[in-house]
């Protein structure tokens, strides 16, 4: 969910942005949280348990690979 609110605030409010400062950055994220929460809607999850669940252990799989071909 966080990924998407960030991909939400990017695509309708930084990219393309020009922005003086960091001062100007700031205040545009603001912005764009003010009028995101003036309309809060809840998050409705669709995604099947057993579909994430079968995406973490994959997860987990890959990280334990990449864990054992650190060097110690």
């Amino acid at each position: 969910m966080v990924e998407r609110f960030f991909r939400d605030l990017t695509q309708k409010r930084l990219r393309r942005g020009v922005f003086r400062d960091v001062e100007e950055l700031i205040m545009a994220i603001g912005d764009y949280i003010d009028k995101h929460n003036d309309n809060p809607k809840p998050f409705v999850w669709t995604a099947k348990a057993s579909i994430s669940s079968k995406k973490v252990k994959r997860a987990r799989t890959a990280l334990d690979k990449s864990l054992i071909c650190l060097p110690h």
